[in-house]
This record gives structure tokens, sequence and C-alpha cells, in this order.
């Protein structure tokens, strides 16, 4: 059986196609995926008193803020300065309301 003439270039480019190795026909390369990022972060109230705790294993440095709301309209909510977790640093981050504390949050940011 003979292919027509203008069906054996498609056909060959089948061939290569299917024949390709896999690094060639991959579309996720190594440098296009994110590394990993983020601090782990543990938070603890205590009454009116709010203390986190942030490490980071990663290699990338995690500038993170502790955010507190509190349960009282006329109490300040606040917002910590960003502190920088490096790798395999854990930073402390404390903060308070008057009264009770409604939530708290933890904001990371890449440095």
């Amino acid at each position: 059986m003979r292919l027509s003439s203008s069906l054996a270039p498609v056909v060959l480019a089948l061939v290569l196609a299917l024949c390709a190795p896999y690094e060639a026909t991959s579309h996720a390369r190594a440098e296009d995926t994110p590394s990993p990022f983020g601090a782990e972060c543990r938070t603890g109230v205590s009454g009116s008193q709010v203390v986190a705790h942030c490490h980071n294993p990663y290699a990338d440095v995690d500038r993170v803020r502790l955010h507190i709301e509190c349960e009282r309209w006329w109490d300040v909510d606040t917002d910590s300065a960003p502190v920088d977790a490096g790798p395999a640093v854990t930073v402390r981050l404390t903060g308070r309301c008057w009264k009770e504390v409604r939530s708290v949050w933890i904001s990371h940011q890449r440095r």
C-alpha cells in the first residue's frame, strides 16, 4: 500500500512526535515550578494576650505579620511589624487587646 504524497509528511511528523524523548515533550520544567514557601505558624490566645510562633523550614525568607481583631468595638485592632523568618528560623510575634480577642491570623510575604 502506498501513502499519498500529501499524507506522508503528516505521518512522518506524527511518528517523530511519538518517538521523541519525554523531556522534549514535557511542558512543565523544573525551573517553572515554584519553590515551596511559607512558615508554619501556631497561635495561642490567653485572655487578651496573643502569642504566635512561626518556623520557616524553606530556603526563601518569609516576612510574617501578626493580625489581631479585638471583640469590643472600641478596642483597637492591631497588626504587628513585619518580621523576617529566615531559613530554619523560628520567630515569636506577640500582641494584645484590652479585653477579649475575636480572631487572630498571620500573613506571609516573600522577601
